[in-house]
């Protein structure tokens, strides 16, 4: 793959390690204020520039090197989480960490496009998954240990001089903890080493970036193979961001774990998408991509076990099972879509709209996972809900790929314009 790859990976794994410790102390800093119904409307503040900046970071993040894009992003990722160190509201400051992420994504996958094959995709993907995923479980799990109440004092008492005792916090320490995830992140940033691929000068006209990014997002749902692959993507990140808050609440009333403790279960999730990941990569070729959408049903139906489980070592069993489905289906789907979104409009843009569609949906399900708890569903009517919702929007997905599949031969498309 070559040093600048790994490079990046570790600048990936960093810059998402950061990502979800903070999650889990801000999650914290609103239980502490007395609103922890409020914590999916961390993952709501987070997504929102993902969605209203879509038409702009894609022609961005092709209008310079990506390495810079990406040290750039970081940067204000450390402002944003700089914030809430000065009493920032936990909601205002993921806004802004989010709008960093918003600039990072096409950078980071965009990247991949340009210093690989398109025969090495799958693996690469499964690689930054991979890295992404692991980040998730030490992220998680680091920021279900820098809510103890302990290990800050321990941390207090080392006498760092940003950490004196009359102004440090567990939810002080745990932040500038993050702040350093996310500075070491910067810093490998530093050394991306250019692909050598030309950019694109930006555009001064904001109304031409949004024309120029609706003919992308027409472009890339009216493609046979790009709407079958950007649906599944769409679905799938829509669906995690809920699990992940869905996870924790089931453990609080399944389980009876505190947060520090039920973050394990996002942890045990995470590891079982890396062995997806993994065995996607082994077995499963961009040719054969699309053979693995049954699986999306299967785990949309097995989500409804959750509800019956109340023993924890069946729960990590059930959560690595429907961790490795979900690695295993959306890593092909996810290479299968750079590479027609490549091969149509360009990797930073054919990004910006992947974001644009998987945040969007982000959007609606976590908000729509807010409004169930304010109406006090109880939990297991809310996994059933999200369980037959994911299994049946999977089953529609697959029969829209069958249609497609009697009109033409699909996989002529993957030979297209690199012949």
């Amino acid at each position: 793959m070559g040093a600048g790859f790994y490079i990046v990976m570790l600048a990936q794994f960093f810059s998402a390690l950061a990502d979800n410790a903070l999650l889990i102390a801000a999650i914290y800093i609103l239980q502490q204020s007395g609103v922890p119904d409020q914590a999916p409307l961390l993952k709501f503040f987070f997504t929102v520039p993902y969605v209203v900046l879509a038409a702009f970071v894609g022609a961005f993040a092709d209008s310079m090197p990506k390495g810079r894009v990406m040290l750039i992003s970081n940067t204000i990722k450390v402002v944003g989480c700089t914030t809430m160190l000065f009493g920032m509201p936990p909601l205002l400051a993921c806004g802004i960490v989010g709008l960093g992420a918003a600039a990072y994504s096409p950078a980071k996958y965009g990247i991949l496009t340009e210093m690989l094959p398109h025969s090495k995709l799958v693996v690469a993907n499964s690689w930054i998954e991979g890295m992404t995923v692991g980040a998730i479980i030490f992220g998680t799990l680091l920021g279900g240990i820098l809510i103890r109440p302990d290990l800050a004092a321990h941390i207090v008492n080392l006498g760092l001089p940003l950490l004196s005792t009359d102004i440090a916090s567990v939810a002080h320490v745990a932040t500038l903890i993050v702040v350093g995830l996310y500075a070491m992140a910067a810093f490998f940033n530093l050394y991306v080493p250019e692909t050598g691929v030309d950019h694109k000068p930006l555009k001064s006209n904001p109304l031409f970036l949004v024309h120029e990014f609706a003919h992308c997002v027409t472009l890339l749902w009216r493609d046979k193979l790009g709407q079958i692959s950007l649906g599944v993507t769409t679905l799938f990140w829509g669906a995690g961001a809920t699990l992940q808050f869905l996870v924790l609440k089931w453990a609080e009333h399944n389980l009876s774990l505190n947060l520090s403790a039920a973050t394990k279960m996002q942890g045990i999730v995470a590891v079982g998408v890396t062995i997806g990941s993994i065995l996607a990569a082994k077995f499963i070729t961009l040719r054969r991509s699309v053979k693995v959408i049954p699986l999306g049903i299967v785990m949309g139906l097995l989500i409804n076990a959750m509800i019956f489980i109340h023993n924890s070592y069946l729960a990590m069993l059930l959560m690595v099972v429907v961790g490795a489905l979900s690695g295993f289906f959306v890593v092909p789907m996810n290479a299968l879509l750079q590479h027609r979104g490549h091969v149509l409009m360009g990797a930073g843009h054919s990004i910006a709209v992947q974001n644009f569609n998987e945040n969007l949906s982000i959007l609606a399900m976590t908000y729509l996972y807010y409004l169930l708890l304010r109406w006090n569903l109880p939990i297991e009517m809310v996994i059933a809900l999200f369980g037959l919702f994911t299994a049946a929007a999977m089953y529609l997905i697959k029969r829209r790929h069958d249609a497609n599949q009697r009109e033409f031969d699909s996989i002529a498309l993957l030979e297209d314009k690199h012949h």
